[in-house]
């Protein structure tokens, strides 16, 4: 008789987090919703924080569903989020103050503050990182620069994940996956690169030992749970980063194809045993992330659907609630290829009036401006797929390889228009689901830890066995490709 296990996944996004019931019957793992939850920053007294306790508390809400509902043994527990933030922990454990989002105005010229102390190619060549002022280097280099009393008495800086972890077990660590992302983390040592963080002025001292995914830790503390389910239940270091743990999930069946993590932000990449850096993944501005069994994930980011979650945020202020699909329905009856944005472009990376920024980028490119609702989603949607073709073109020229797919997983795997423009615009096959990836992730690499799965091709299998996909074939590629000699002249 096969073995039958169950853990929980903790899996938390920039908007919003869920705690989800994984059971594994030795073929396919099936998972439950537990409980979703939104994940709203605060902006107070001049700075947008992550509202880190409201998490917590959710989190142990989702958990405390699972002990009272499952009446089954919790055999694990994993938790992701998002990269790049952190808390800071003082002498005696305490946290320090809410967790800063990466969004806030803090990072604004700390890139250039931190270029002028090292260049940039010497930051490249230790981290391999690409080059977005999100990232943990610039927001921990900002307090350094404005001489935060904070960093006086800081013992330990834990990012989200970790923190999260150490809410639960008390154990204080960092996940490699996630530690990779903040450019402070050195891949080729697999160590954090202590020389930059030097010449920055940061203590090395607060950086914690770090872990690889499918790493077991310790059990709950009993002072967070102690219920019967929980009685004998691992809390597994998975791949902390959501991204990691949403390319572990993708149902490939060939090596040969390109991924896209859908959600707020798009992440587009493909999977390599070893960091690539070289003047051509600097150029291009490309990342080396930390991946599960002993990969990394060569990619770049995407602004995502943070551009249309903005702007229908903004429409339901204002006119009242507009669901998303009757924005793609009203996107798909507008005219195609009226304008463009580059969905990179600095000012889309902060909230505010987005209806009106990108009206704005069109202003000032000499386009047509959207005027209406459909229009707008036209403009986002079709904006992002040509990134996406723009970006696969780098992809290839660095890997010198050409690609047959293009796996998109998340939540923007269960947006048709994007699906199809992708397709359309890349002229690739594009294969979508699952759409919990980073969920179905999480789970696959407890098992990874329990012993129950010994490699990645094993992960992958699993993957295709338990969730359905779609796929969408190119089409009107003469289309596709005048639009993009039109879209090239905007980026």
């Amino acid at each position: 008789m096969q073995k039958k296990l169950s853990s929980i996944a903790v899996d938390i996004g920039a908007s919003s987090g869920r705690v989800m019931l994984g059971k594994y019957d030795g073929n396919a793992i099936k998972l439950t919703e537990l409980h979703r939850f939104t994940n709203t920053p605060v902006y107070t007294v001049g700075t947008l924080y992550w509202d880190i306790l409201s998490l917590y508390k959710e989190m142990k809400y989702g958990l405390n569903v699972a002990s009272k509902n499952t009446g089954i043994s919790i055999s694990s527990i994993g938790i992701d989020t998002w990269g790049n933030d952190f808390g800071l922990l003082d002498n005696k454990g305490k946290l320090l103050g809410n967790p800063v989002h990466y969004r806030d105005n803090r990072t604004e010229g700390m890139m250039e503050k931190v270029f002028a102390r090292v260049s940039k190619w010497d930051i490249y060549q230790q981290t391999g990182i690409q080059f977005m002022r999100v990232n943990g280097l610039y927001q921990l280099f900002s307090m350094v620069n404005k001489n935060d009393p904070v960093m006086e008495i800081a013992e330990k800086i834990l990012t989200i994940p970790d923190l999260l972890v150490y809410f639960i077990t008390g154990e204080a660590v960092s996940e490699f996956t996630n530690a990779s992302t903040m450019q402070l983390f050195n891949s080729s040592k697999y160590d954090w690169a202590y020389e930059l963080i030097h010449e920055l002025g940061i203590s090395g001292k607060i950086f914690p030992q770090v872990v690889k995914p499918g790493t077991i830790l310790s059990k709950l503390s009993k002072d967070v749970l102690d219920y019967p389910p929980y009685k004998n239940t691992q809390v597994v270091s998975v791949a902390q980063h959501d991204t990691g743990s949403a390319v572990a999930a993708i149902p490939a069946s060939i090596e040969n194809f390109v991924y896209i993590s859908s959600g707020t932000w798009s992440l587009m990449g493909v999977e390599v045993k070893n960091p690539i850096i070289n003047e051509k993944t600097f150029q291009f501005n490309f990342t080396n992330e930390g991946g599960v069994f002993d990969t990394f994930r060569l990619l770049k980011n995407v602004m995502g659907l943070w551009i249309l979650q903005e702007c229908k945020r903004g429409w339901d202020l204002d006119e009242g609630s507009i669901s998303f699909a009757e924005l793609e329905t009203l996107g798909y009856a507008s005219k195609p290829f009226k304008c463009f944005i580059d969905p990179d472009d600095e000012r889309f990376i902060s909230p505010g009036n987005m209806p009106a920024k990108i009206t704005d980028f069109c202003y000032e490119t000499g386009q047509d401006l959207p005027a209406n609702k459909g229009e707008f989603i036209r403009c986002i949607m079709e904006s992002l797929a040509l990134k996406y073709r723009y970006v696969l073109e780098m992809i290839e020229q660095i890997t010198n390889k050409n690609y047959e797919a293009i796996h998109i997983v998340g939540g923007g795997a269960k947006d048709r228009m994007l699906c199809e423009f992708t397709a359309d615009s890349t002229s690739r096959k594009v294969v979508a689901g699952p759409s919990e990836a980073t969920a179905a992730g999480n789970l696959l690499m407890q098992l990874a830890a329990l012993g129950e799965i010994h490699s990645l091709s094993e992960v992958r299998q699993i993957a295709r066995n338990s969730f359905l996909t779609e796929e969408y074939t190119p089409k009107n590629h003469c289309e596709w490709d005048r639009a993009y000699d039109k879209f090239l002249k905007f980026i």
